[in-house]
C-alpha cells in the first residue's frame, strides 16, 4: 500500500440531476430537499458518502483493507468484534481496553480493514468499544447554483396485492421530480488526519475514481440522470495549508450564460452554465481536475 497523504487539499464537486430526485426527505413525504428561503435544491453529505461507500464496495468486493463500515444492515457491533477476534482481545462492555496501546492497536485495525472509517471517519464505541476516528475527507451539503422546481406526479399500479383488492381502484403513488438541478459541494481532506488513519494515495486516487463513477453503480428511476460535471481541487504545499478554503472557492465562479439569462429560461443542461476558474492562485496552492466535463 502506498503512504499516506502528505499535501492538504480543497476541493468544489459539481455535479446534474435531469428529470430525478437527488435526495429525497424523509420528513417530507420524500419530497425533494431544498432551502425554504431560496428554494435551491440540497443534497446532504451522507448522500454523497452513501454513493462512494456503494462504488467502493462494488469495484473492491472481497479485496484486503476495503471494508465498508456503514452499509445496509450492517451490526456495528459485529462489526467491531472483528477487530478483537483479528488481536485475539476479549472486549469489555462499553469499553476500551485499559491498557493504551492495544486500544489505539484496535482502532488502528479498524481504520486498516475499512475504507470508510480511514477515510470519513467513525463514532465506534458502542456495546463493542473501537473508538473513535475523524476521517481526513468531509464534505458539505450540496447546494443547487439556482432554484429548483418540485414537480409531483400521480402514479397508478394495474396488479393488485391480493383477491380482495382485484375489483378495486387501483392504487395511486406519487412521484417527484426535479427538471434539473446543477449542484455545487465543498470538500476538504486534511492531511494530518490521513496520517492518523492511514489514508493512502491509492485511497485518493480510489476517492477520485469514485467521484466520476459512483452514479453509474446507483442508477434508478426516481433519481433520474445524474452524473459528475467537474471537480476543482486545490493542493497545498504546506501538510496544514498555504490559504483559507474559503479564499480558494471563491476562485471558482460558475453562474448561468449570458445568453440563458437574456432569454429568461430556466437551465436544462450544463451547457447552460459557465464554470471556470478566475484570478491567480496563492502561493503553494495549485490546482488539479479531478473531474472534467
Amino acid at each position: 500500500m502506498s503512504t499516506p497523504v502528505a499535501h492538504r487539499y480543497d476541493f468544489v464537486y459539481f455535479f446534474e440531476v435531469t428529470d430525478g430526485n437527488p435526495n429525497g426527505d424523509p420528513d417530507a413525504g420524500n419530497l425533494p430537499r431544498v432551502d425554504p428561503e431560496t428554494n435551491q435544491g440540497l443534497v446532504t453529505d451522507v448522500c454523497l458518502k452513501r454513493k462512494v461507500r456503494n462504488y467502493v464496495a462494488e469495484v473492491k468486493a472481497n479485496e484486503p483493507g476495503y471494508k465498508i463500515y456503514v452499509r445496509e444492515k450492517a451490526v456495528l457491533n459485529h462489526q467491531h468484534d472483528l477487530a478483537y477476534k483479528a488481536l485475539d482481545l476479549k472486549p469489555e462492555s462499553k469499553k476500551l481496553p485499559k491498557d493504551e496501546a492495544k486500544a489505539r492497536e484496535i482502532t488502528s485495525w479498524m481504520c486498516a480493514n475499512f475504507f470508510d472509517i480511514r477515510t470519513f471517519g467513525a463514532v465506534m464505541t458502542t456495546e463493542v468499544n473501537s473508538g473513535q476516528v475523524r476521517g481526513p475527507i468531509q464534505l458539505t451539503f450540496s447546494r443547487s447554483l439556482d432554484p429548483v422546481v418540485s414537480a409531483e406526479f400521480a402514479i397508478t399500479r394495474c396488479a393488485v396485492t391480493n383477491e380482495k383488492e382485484a375489483d378495486k381502484e387501483r392504487t395511486i403513488g406519487r412521484k417527484f421530480n426535479v427538471p434539473y438541478g446543477l449542484y455545487r459541494c465543498h470538500g476538504f481532506l486534511n492531511a494530518s488526519l490521513a496520517g492518523d488513519t492511514s489514508f493512502t494515495e491509492d485511497d485518493l486516487e480510489l476517492f477520485k475514481e469514485a467521484l466520476n463513477n459512483m452514479f453509474e453503480t446507483d442508477r434508478s428511476a426516481a433519481r433520474g440522470m445524474m452524473a459528475p460535471v467537474r471537480c476543482y481541487a486545490f493542493r497545498h504545499e504546506k501538510k496544514t495549508g498555504n490559504a483559507r478554503a474559503d479564499q480558494l472557492f471563491n476562485h471558482v465562479k460558475a453562474a448561468l450564460r449570458p445568453e440563458v439569462v437574456a432569454e429568461n429560461r430556466p437551465p436544462r443542461s450544463r451547457a447552460d452554465y459557465d464554470i471556470h476558474i478566475e484570478g491567480t492562485l496563492p502561493e503553494g496552492v495549485t490546482l488539479e481536475e479531478w473531474v472534467t466535463a
